[in-house]
């Protein structure tokens, strides 16, 4: 199987530059972005040239050192960019994860040892996702047809995937194994992303309009849903892309595992649950067009929430790369992570 496309790279040492590839322009063009201010990096985050929840915690780690590898003052220099950088996203637990882990070691190093960490941050995700894969392998059957939603790829993450990553293990291990990707309206994650890395990847795709996932489940299509998530909270609810909880409910009408995939720096063990989570709401506008032309009469308005909220009882199992949390619950997630 080729390996996964990478969304970001670091090139040279100190000072160095970040490149992101630039995924508003998948899958028809393949153009990366050079950022060397924190204002580039923050831009790229907003506007979903890097997305997925661990690849922009990547990618705000990367820009912290851009922010302070020209600088005399190492602390001030990241705990400005972090601030900067938080404000791109706010639903993603790993953005905040990354730039806390960024600000701790800056208070006693260099840019050379900011760097270091930042990588440090990218092989992590990259360690993360292949036992999050190995775990979730598990769970798929030779000849299994998997739905996922939305995109936690390779592009998504430092390489290799989530949600994603279960089913090339899968297919690593010798599987079978048939997706239906969902499109995610309104960015089409679906359509650009997931179909373009599983057909990179040799995996056999079909792609579904979101709007005929419940009806492929009626017609025995689907066997097992796996997603990704950008924030799990200490009960097991969490907060994925829009559409996911619809997913979720559906599954539990035709009595289909529903299974997510996320590293630990997804789980946010200070949110007591979904309400808690803040939602990103983005430009009507991603609604009212689509590919840069108006679908919808002027004047009428959208509403655009990001993400949605799927309470813990739609779950079967976490993946995560610590191992498995089937039927989560406050006490099964704290007891995953030796936490109380």
């Amino acid at each position: 199987m080729p390996a996964p496309i990478e969304p970001l790279r670091w090139e040279g040492e100190v000072p160095g530059v970040l490149w992101i590839l630039d995924q508003r322009r998948l899958p028809h063009e393949r153009v990366e972005i050079k950022v060397e201010t924190v204002s580039a990096c923050a831009d790229a985050i907003k506007t979903l040239a890097v997305r997925g929840a661990p690849a922009i915690g990547i990618a705000a780690a990367f820009g912290c050192v851009v922010g302070a590898q020209r600088g005399r003052d190492v602390r001030a220099a990241v705990n400005e960019a972090a601030q900067e950088l938080a404000r791109s996203r706010p639903t993603a637990k790993n953005l905040f994860w990354a730039l806390e882990r960024m600000k701790k070691v800056a208070a006693t190093t260099d840019a050379r040892g900011l760097l270091a960490e930042a990588k440090r941050i990218h092989e992590e995700d990259r360690q993360m996702c292949r036992a999050i894969g190995r775990h979730g392998a598990a769970y798929i059957a030779h000849g299994a047809n998997v739905l996922t939603h939305c995109n936690a790829g390779g592009l998504a993450t430092g390489a290799y995937g989530t949600a994603i990553g279960c089913i090339y293990a899968a297919v690593e291990d010798g599987k079978a194994v048939h997706v239906f990707a969902d499109e995610t309206r309104p960015l089409l994650q679906g359509a650009r992303l997931t179909a373009f890395e599983l057909k990179e990847s040799g995996v056999p795709v079909t792609l579904l309009a979101d709007n005929m996932a419940g009806f492929a489940m009626q017609r025995g299509k689907i066997d097992l849903v796996v997603v990704g998530a950008d924030r799990i909270c200490r009960n097991g609810d969490f907060a994925n892309k829009i559409g996911t909880y619809s997913v979720a409910v559906l599954a539990r009408e035709h009595g289909i595992p529903f299974y997510v995939a996320a590293p630990s720096s997804t789980f946010d063990l200070d949110c007591p649950s979904g309400k808690e989570i803040p939602i990103e709401e983005r430009s009507p506008d991603e609604v009212g067009s689509h590919a840069g032309k108006r679908v919808a009469p002027e004047g009428v308005s959208a509403w655009n929430p990001a993400f949605d909220v799927t309470p813990a009882r739609y779950v079967t199992a976490f993946f995560t790369e610590r191992g498995v949390i089937e039927a989560p619950s406050e006490a099964r997630v704290l007891a995953h992570f030796g936490a109380r």
